[in-house]
């Protein structure tokens, strides 16, 4: 299943990334599935999703839990929490 990544403000800063097309293995599912496999990558991809509350995903550009599954041709984007004021 080929999905497309993107990595936001802090996000794409930390991993040096913007970013990228992936083929996952049928036991991802879901976000939490993804993230844990991202962090898999090596010290900064785990450092960087092992704060997964200080991080906001989307799914096809709405915003999602991280039980929310995931399918083929799918865009998933990672960023920080958007705060106003």
């Amino acid at each position: 299943m080929r999905v497309k990544l993107f990595y936001f403000a802090k996000v794409r800063e930390a991993l040096g990334v913007d970013r990228e097309e992936i083929d996952l293995v049928s036991s991802i599912e879901t976000v939490a599935d993804l993230v844990d496999f991202l962090k898999g990558r090596g010290s900064a991809w785990h450092t960087t999703f092992s704060e997964v509350s200080s991080i906001r995903m989307a799914v096809n550009q709405e915003i999602v839990e991280d039980g929310h599954a995931i399918r083929a041709n799918d865009e998933v984007a990672f960023f920080p929490p958007i705060t106003g004021g």
